[in-house]
This record gives C-alpha cells, structure tokens and sequence, in this order.
C-alpha cells in the first residue's frame, strides 16, 4: 500500500497492536521458465528469463509440469481472454488518475504473466482503494469469482477505516460491474481469505513489506497457501532492494530483497515457475530521503526535487510467479 510514511505508520501500529493481541490471545518483457513452449496460440515471451530451478524445455499449458508440479496456468494470457482484458484496462470504467499509473504499473502484462482467465476464482490481498478492482471485477464478472480480501471492518485504524470507505464507494459506484465481487478480510485475526482449495489465482502489489514489519508475513502467506486450489499461482510485484537478500523490519523500509521474499513465500509451501522484468526500473536509485514515498505517486519530499523524482517515476519493482504444488 504504501500511501505515506504516515499513513503506513498509522496503520502499521494498528496491525501490529491486533496481531500481538492475537498471538497474545505473453508480452513483450514478461519471464517465464527457460525453453518453455508456450500454450497453443500463445504469444512467444519476449526477454525470458529463467526461474531458479524451474524445468528447462516444460510446455506451459493446462496441467504442465512445471518444475515437479502440476499447474493450471503456467501460461501467459493470450487469445480471447488478452482482447477482453486489454479492453477492460482501457475501459471507461477506470479514472484517469489510474489509467495514468499504467506506464508504472503495466497492469496488462503484470496479469497476463500470471496467467489469468476470465473463469478463475481470484483473490486480491489488500485491494486498498480498488486501483486492481478496477480492472480484475469486470474482467471475471459473469464467468469467474474475485475475492477483495480488505482491511478488517472492525479495526479502529483510521486508514483502514479510510481505505475500506474507498473501496466501498467504488464498489457501489458501478453496482453493474461491481455487484459479484465478495469481501473478505485480511488481518491479524482473520486469514480466511477465500475457502480452502478455491482459488486459481492469489494476487499481491507491493504489500510484502507491510506484513514484516508486522511479523505477520508467514501467516499471510500460508493462508494463500490454503485458498488457492492445487496447481494454483501466486502472483506478487513488490518494491526491489539492492540488495536481494534484505529483510524490511523497520518501517519506512519498503524496498524488499527479491531472494528474500523468494526464500520467504516458498517456506509456505509454494514453488517459483516466473520472474519477470514488466516492472522493472533501472533510473530508481533506491537512496531517497523518504524512501520509496520519495517518488510518484506520492512525492512525500513535496515540491523538493519534484520534477528530478517524476523523471525517474515509480519504484523498481520485482514481478514474481509461484505455484502450489499439486501434491
């Protein structure tokens, strides 16, 4: 999420209060496996770049193996279901607020890497405001599920009263669009994201960094872990560190080590099959005053520097695809 220094703070204290309580109580620049063979009809994977230890030469394709698993949509998103999601991104639907993020976010390539179809059951982690909302609710309405697994209705966090009120009201702006999807929640006490064994697909934005500071990162993951069907992926971006092994255990710490949330999501029993480079960004330097809120959107320097840090744009940002093992 990440809207602020402050913001995050705030509801970081929140989350950490609640979980001690609880405890107390294919497209251009998307990766994939080295010599894949794309599903029939798929469009060839440009600049691919090998999973460690994924299976050179697996097919990707509809119950592939993949690595020792078995998996549902090692594939890119191609055909029929890539044409209604590109209209869907383009849709009158999203604000232009959010349509500008695009040139950041690639929300196009970042859900065609993972592989999604209209027909899935898929869950969000943290929708927040609903920038994916936007887009994953009208792309499955009718023919698929998606869960908006959101901050708890109960907390007295005032950012998660805020950030729920958002998502509310976008929900009940386009009742046509919106009117399926399901509200779940993600918190210290509540895991219970989606019915065990449902989900094709789990999708998380740069959350990862929020749940270590609150020591919550394992019980995040492993409550994916449950939701998704076997065979089913994971899909994560999150902020980049230099370094690849780095933990973020203070706050403010939002640059993530891609080899730490490797070694982290894979201790919950998934596989990597994908790494991506849709997301990535070589002018972030990764050294500023506020940390990554130092860069759009949120530009927490003020008009410091502000022409210097719209330049360089939006975070480095790792593109990750996991898998959970059919057996």
């Amino acid at each position: 999420m990440s809207r602020s220094i402050g913001c995050a703070t705030a509801r970081l204290n929140a989350w950490v209060l609640t979980a001690a309580l609880t405890v107390g109580a294919s497209l251009a620049g998307a990766t994939s496996v080295a010599g894949a063979t794309p599903a029939a009809g798929a469009t060839p994977v440009a600049g691919a770049i090998p999973a460690a230890g994924t299976t050179a030469g697996a097919t990707l394709a509809a119950g592939a193996t993949v690595a020792g698993t078995t998996a549902l949509a090692h594939g890119t998103t191609s055909g029929a279901d890539l044409v209604k999601l590109k209209a869907i991104v383009n849709g009158d639907q999203r604000s232009a607020a959010n349509k500008a993020r695009d040139k950041y976010r690639h929300p196009v390539e970042t859900l065609s890497f993972f592989g999604i179809r209209p027909t899935m059951t898929v869950v969000e982690l943290w929708p927040f405001g609903g920038w994916y909302t936007e887009i994953l609710a009208p792309y499955l309405k009718g023919t698929g599920t998606y869960y908006a697994a959101a901050m708890d209705p109960a907390s007295k966090s005032s950012e998660d009263m805020e950030l729920n009120d958002e998502l509310k009201k976008l929900l009940a702006s386009r009742p046509d669009l919106y009117g399926e999807v399901k509200w779940s929640v993600l918190a210290p006490h509540e895991y219970n994201i989606a019915p065990d064994g449902s989900a094709d697909l789990v999708v998380t934005f740069r959350n990862i960094h929020n749940w270590v500071w609150a020591g919550d990162q394992k019980e995040v993951f492993a409550a994916a872990f449950r939701a998704l069907k076997p065979g089913g992926v994971l899909g994560v971006v999150e902020h980049r560190n230099k370094d690849p092994n780095f933990e973020p255990k203070k706050s403010g710490e939002a640059y993530v080590g891609e080899e730490y949330a490797v070694h982290l999501i894979e201790s919950a029993g998934f596989k990597l099959v994908g790494r991506s480079n849709i997301n990535n960004n070589p002018k972030d330097t990764k050294d500023y005053p506020k940390g990554v809120w130092t860069l759009p959107p949120s530009f927490a320097e003020g008009d410091k520097d502000r022409a210097r840090y719209a330049a360089i744009g939006e975070s480095d940002r790792f593109t990750l695809k996991f898998v959970k093992p059919a057996s």
